[in-house]
């Protein structure tokens, strides 16, 4: 049996429960709830990620990058936004009633929330320790949490070490993260970025704002050079009591190996971090070449996943030298609970990265000029009917979907494996006709008998020019399976009321921002999503005026936001929907 609650956490229950009345079925819902709708950067939020408790499957709970506590452009000089050094990014959010309603907890650590300035020159930020919305226990331990998240549930283990839901449940987030300090002698870890974990076994004090819910996050990249930028990590916790490894956890990532040091220099093996005891200590493991030349790109936009049987699965987006220089779906297993692993072989594809290249932003971009990077699109988002918590009914069904295609019409697609992928399905495109795809993700029940897909997709052709306007939507499809058929045809049932993409924002204002990535989740009765959202972003003419001048090669001075521009613009969100009740 769970602890009894704290009171703090039963007011925050009863506050739930009283909201459920307005509950409008069919609807999608707000995640990001502390966020003000101006000023930018504080109203920035994007790259969600969403894990459903198995065992208490009404407990969802979402992460994203916050930009909450960080500093108002008016502090300092009023055209620049930065990100406040020392201030976290790491978002967290609660629901208790499957993904209907959310609540977003305070917390105390480094904020410049106070941070506000004024009209033309003033001193700049001065942050203190305040309120953050963000994970705590970061600053008192001499980190930064840098967004990138990534939350899992598994079983809680006792005292002696033993996994069991009877114990209760334990969630994972698992972020990037800096170093606080500004010098070397300072410093907690080498490198630019790590990947931290932290935990709670409380979910309803962590919710309701006990910061002492939280675990101190524990640095599971072992940083062995000043040069490693470890990135793009994804968590999960082996939660099917079926497994012989039940209650392990797995983390993957890309650990960039010469970052700053030249851009032909940055070799990026996939590594998964494994843990046996709840996330206390970890092992390394590296499972692809550290290649990045040009013969093999490096891998990139990993997943990991587990079967009934503990079979660990992680698959990313690169190149292998048996298929020439074409980039595909990659796969690597593990049988022995993530202490061997099998080289990466190629599963779907080829993929192409849809989009066109930026010079500004020296990345591609998909909707448009200065727009949305498309980096990671082609990167693979997985999910596997465990049949968790239990692991009795599992018909261990891996889905999987990507986007790659032209920059005319980027597709969804959507392929599977019913044999331990062993064999996939050809890949089929399942995106709405009018849809140019950004990024995906799939849920399996764990019964294997429904599948989720949700993708944020542009509705328009690619744009020129900023002056016009473009549309961003968020769409959640179903469909059915039985056994080891294939999964029937998608079925749209949901689509997000559309917003501009350009009144969202890089912090250097130079271009839009949408991060990489969105999440979805299932239980055997109902499915749930997020994606990125700006259906309540202002454009700002000044600022595609001055991204049009960059883009055409002209010296421009960014414009100053809060006074140039309406009060929502940046305004990005993340919204949620869920076919519950």
């Amino acid at each position: 049996m769970q602890k009894l609650l704290s009171l703090p956490a039963v007011a925050a229950l009863a506050l739930i429960v009283a909201a459920l009345a307005g509950a409008a079925p069919g609807s999608d819902s707000m995640v990001t709830v502390g966020s003000n709708p101006s000023p930018f950067s504080q109203n920035k939020q994007n790259e969600p990620a969403m894990a459903i408790d198995a065992n208490h499957p009404n407990i969802v709970v979402a992460g994203s990058n916050d930009n909450i506590d960080m500093e108002d452009c008016n502090a300092g000089a009023d055209n620049t936004c930065p990100f406040t050094a020392g201030v976290g990014v790491s978002g967290v959010y609660f629901s208790f009633d499957s993904g209907n309603h959310w609540m977003q907890p305070t917390y105390s650590g480094w904020s410049a929330r106070n941070c506000h300035g004024a009209p033309g020159p003033d001193p700049g930020c001065s942050p203190v320790v305040g309120p953050i919305g963000t994970i705590p226990w970061y600053y008192e331990n001499g980190l930064v949490s840098d967004g990138d998240p990534a939350v899992a549930f598994g079983p809680r283990p006792d005292a002696s070490g033993h996994f069991s839901w009877s114990n209760g449940s334990r969630l994972y987030y698992a972020n990037l993260t800096a170093n606080f300090g500004a010098t070397r002698d300072e410093a907690t870890f080498k490198g630019f970025e790590a990947i931290a974990v932290s935990r709670t076994d409380n979910v309803q004090a962590a919710a309701a704002n006990v910061k002492s819910a939280w675990m101190p996050p524990v640095i599971v990249s072992k940083q062995v050079s000043q040069t490693i930028f470890s990135d793009k990590e994804q968590i999960w916790a082996d939660n099917a009591a079926s497994s012989p490894f039940f209650g392990t956890v797995y983390l993957c990532w890309a650990s960039f190996r010469g970052q700053e040091k030249s851009p032909n220099a940055a070799p990026a093996p996939l590594f998964v971090g494994v843990s046996h005891d709840g996330g206390n200590t970890w092992s390394q493991h590296q499972i692809t070449p550290a290649a990045n030349n040009g013969e093999r790109n490096p891998t990139d936009g990993c997943t990991v996943r587990t079967n009934s049987h503990g079979t660990a699965y992680v698959f990313g987006v690169g190149t292998v030298s048996s298929q020439g220089h074409n980039a595909f779906e990659l796969m690597s297993t593990s049988t022995d609970g993530g202490k061997s692993w099998s080289n990466a072989t190629p599963v779907a594809g080829p993929v192409t990265q849809p989009g066109a290249f930026d010079p500004v932003l020296g990345r591609p971009v998909i909707d448009g000029v200065a727009g949305a990077r498309s980096d990671l699109a082609p990167a693979p988002s997985v999910d596997i009917a465990n049949g968790a918590p239990t692991g009795t009914d599992a018909t261990n069904r891996i889905v999987m979907t990507y986007v790659s295609g032209d920059l005319a019409k980027p597709h969804v697609y959507f392929t599977e494996s019913t044999n331990g992928g062993g064999t996939w399905s050809a890949p089929r495109a399942i995106e709405g006709p009018t849809d140019r795809g950004y990024y995906t993700a799939p849920a399996v029940s764990p019964n294997g008998t429904d599948v989720y897909v949700v993708y944020n997709a542009f509705t328009t052709p690619f744009q020129p020019t900023t002056a016009t306007p473009r549309s961003l939507v968020g769409v959640v499809l179903h469909a059915t399976a039985a056994g080891s058929g294939p999964t029937g045809a998608f079925s749209e049932i949901h689509r997000s009321t559309p917003g501009d993409p350009r009144g969202s924002s890089q912090n250097n204002l130079v271009g839009e921002f949408l991060g990489d990535y969105v999440y979805a989740a299932a239980t055997r009765t109902y499915g749930a999503a997020v994606w990125n959202d700006t259906r309540n972003a202002a454009d700002c003419p000044a600022i595609d005026a001055y991204r049009q001048a960059l883009e055409n090669g002209q010296a421009a001075t960014a414009p100053a936001v809060q006074q140039q521009c309406p009060a929502t613009f940046g305004n990005s969100d993340i919204w949620a929907f869920t076919t519950a009740p």
